[in-house]
């Protein structure tokens, strides 16, 4: 991933047995140097700064970032936009990876039934009754539109796998930075990953070091 060249270093004491002095230290990215969207720009998630986009079957980050912004190494631009934190856990999973999934998590459970649902329901003037989606018991009914002095069940079962199916779906939707503002942003985020003099642990805008705590201690 790109964003790594982007991200300081940070020298930290050196925590290895074969040190050659108290002052041994080791320089490392700072994973923990990062930035967000300004709250206004994730108050404003509109057409302004965003596109909808739709991750097909088996699209990575990287495959996306070549289609939309013509560079696959850009692969932290499309995670970023989208607001994931934990790609892991917040990508959309392919078919196949859905499965396995699934399977591991439910085993002879997977198609078991989770929960029931409501189905649409409406009267002969097309007039709404009943919304779809109401989580509801087995055996909740309702008045028959079509005959007031019955009812009807109008529910349907969803099973661990297809609730598990509808989850990854819904990530399959993204917000995506216009290719307009591409070299802007990541002009921006290079000056705003820089160390910003002021610091006791600042060397240069690239550059931090932790203090020795070695030297204080008696």
């Amino acid at each position: 991933m790109a964003y790594f060249k982007f991200l300081p270093n940070i020298e930290y004491l050196s925590p290895l047995e074969d040190k050659s002095s108290i002052d041994s230290y080791v320089t490392a990215k700072n994973l923990f140097r990062r930035i967000k969207l300004s709250d206004e720009a994730e108050a404003i998630r509109n057409s302004y700064l965003f596109d909808k986009y739709i991750v097909e079957e088996g699209e990575r980050p990287d495959t996306v970032a070549s289609k939309v912004y013509g560079n696959s190494g850009l692969d932290w631009l499309v995670i970023f936009s989208a607001g994931i934190i934990n790609q892991r856990h917040e990508w959309p999973l392919s078919s196949q990876e859905l499965y396995d999934y699934s399977l591991d998590k439910y085993g002879d459970e997977l198609n078991a039934i989770r929960f029931y649902r409501t189905t649409e329901v409406r009267d002969s003037n097309g007039r709404l009754m009943l919304p779809a989606g109401k989580v509801v018991d087995k055996g909740f009914t309702v008045a028959n539109p079509s005959n007031r002095s019955t009812t009807i069940n109008p529910v349907s079962a969803i099973t661990n796998y297809e609730y598990e199916s509808e989850l990854n779906d819904a990530k399959k939707e993204i917000d995506m930075l216009k290719p307009g503002l591409r070299v802007r942003i990541v002009s921006e985020l290079a000056d705003l990953l820089k160390y910003k003099e002021g610091s006791s642990q600042f060397v240069n805008s690239f550059l931090a070091r932790t203090e020795n705590i070695r030297k204080k201690s008696p």
